[in-house]
């Protein structure tokens, strides 16, 4: 049976009346309808039990997921993720790929230099506009239909290409930097932290106040605690109000949050004992999953917490040095030799009571706090300045984008044909 022909597109269906046109472009540029310039397509079904460790690669919804023993691409092709939570995400194929159902392919009609500046295109523009669903979000061919695009002229577009690439090119070298940088203050933190509790840190503290490394002893968690245990093991009553109810979800950043809290009623708090209620000055060190997160708790806020975490009551340290201590790799690594289970690891806590820790005498504890406060107030302001540049980055590069598709990145020339004839010749030839 003979393939039905395709609708002829005439020049005045796949122009964007002025009116419609989401932003102004320079005159040489024009607005059209998605369609009228791009043939898009799924990419083909194929289970993960197909893939392969070696072969042509395989992309999928978000980028590359395997290898596969056929291509379908010769060249790298503009990609936008049709399903699930990267639906409209843009990504870039390589020469000789496999691209699997879960992305649509851009194909150009004529009207684009490359599949690059495709990809560059759709990631300036608002794909969130094509995603349809909530429960299970998606990207139709069929919503491409009312979805606008700005065409400049074929030489500008390659331009455009090398500028983006250029300028990304300076930027993605400045983020690896900054990046590096902030993976260095996460080593340089264990270093430091390591140091302090070999008494390395306050060797000069000890030679000053006549106090020697014999001084240093070693006691088991729950001797220098008052008492240590995990939450209530019987599930909670539930309340629209009342007494926080913390989660490790409120610790995972090593400070607590009463953002997003479920409650309990004040008179199961009431009944809770003491050794399972928590007072300022305690800490709280999380048992399953993420286990190893040691919080002090700084409020007098009233709250109860869940069983994947265990609650500290220090009498013979000082709050902070047991947190600071409970930070290093050596407790993280005794903390991991005792934890069970496979799917999800599990500090026990009769094993969390005799992990053994290094103790100096009070004076010395308050010294390695002072010292750890002072460099890693330092060392959070210069992280926090670092993160701020790595979003500065992230910001710039969208701008970069946004500025490359309103023809203001100053490399429009208006003398050079119009993208208008570009469309007209492409639609005769369709």
């Amino acid at each position: 049976m003979a393939k039905a022909k395709k609708k002829e597109i005439t020049i005045e269906e796949a122009l964007v009346p002025a009116e419609e046109q989401p932003y102004e472009v320079p005159e040489n540029w024009c607005w059209v309808k998605a369609l009228s310039v791009l043939e898009i397509e799924y990419g083909k079904g194929i289970s993960t039990k197909e893939l392969v460790s070696d072969g042509y690669p395989v992309f999928g919804a978000n980028g590359l997921i395997g290898y596969y023993s056929e291509y379908m691409f010769g060249e790298e092709m503009a990609l936008m993720s049709c399903r699930g939570a990267y639906s409209g995400v843009m990504n870039l194929s390589v020469p000789f790929s496999f691209v699997t159902s879960n992305s649509l392919v851009m194909n150009n009609r004529g009207a684009f230099v490359s599949s690059r500046f495709i990809y560059y295109l759709f990631k300036a523009l608002d794909t969130h506009l094509l995603v349809s669903g909530s429960a299970q979000p998606q990207v139709t061919v069929q919503a491409f239909n009312d979805y606008f695009l700005p065409i400049p002229p074929v030489p500008e577009q390659q331009r455009i290409v090398e500028r983006i690439e250029s300028l990304f090119s300076k930027l993605d070298e400045a983020k690896e930097k900054a990046q590096e940088a902030l993976e260095s203050f996460e080593i340089r933190k264990k270093s430091i932290i390591h140091k302090a509790f070999t008494g390395k840190l306050t060797a000069e503290w000890r030679n000053q106040n006549g106090v020697s490394l014999d001084t240093w002893g070693k006691m088991v968690l729950g001797d220098v605690c008052e008492s240590i245990y995990d939450g209530d093991h019987m599930p909670p009553p539930k309340s629209e109000n009342g007494i926080p109810f913390l989660v490790i979800s409120n610790v995972n950043d090593g400070y607590l949050s009463f953002d997003n809290t479920r409650f309990v009623p004040e008179d199961y708090y009431n009944s809770l004992s003491d050794s399972r209620k928590p007072k300022k000055g305690d800490v709280l060190y999380t048992l399953v999953g993420s286990y190893g997160i040691p919080v002090v708790v700084d409020t007098d806020k009233a709250f109860c917490f869940q069983r994947h975490m265990g609650l500290l009551k220090p009498q013979l340290v000082d709050t902070y040095f047991l947190w600071y201590q409970l930070q290093s790799d050596v407790v993280y690594e005794k903390a991991t030799a005792i934890a069970t289970g496979t799917a999800q690891l599990t500090v026990p806590i009769r094993g969390l009571r005799k992990i053994e820790i290094a103790v100096p005498t009070m004076d010395e504890q308050k010294e390695i706090v002072r010292i750890l406060d002072e460099i890693f107030t330092k060392e959070e302001k210069q992280k926090k300045n670092t993160a701020r540049v790595i979003e500065q980055i992230n910001v710039l590069k969208k701008s970069v984008l946004s500025k490359a598709f309103r023809g203001k990145l100053g490399t429009n020339d208006p003398s050079e044909g119009s993208a208008e004839e570009l469309l007209k010749s492409i639609l005769q030839q369709s």
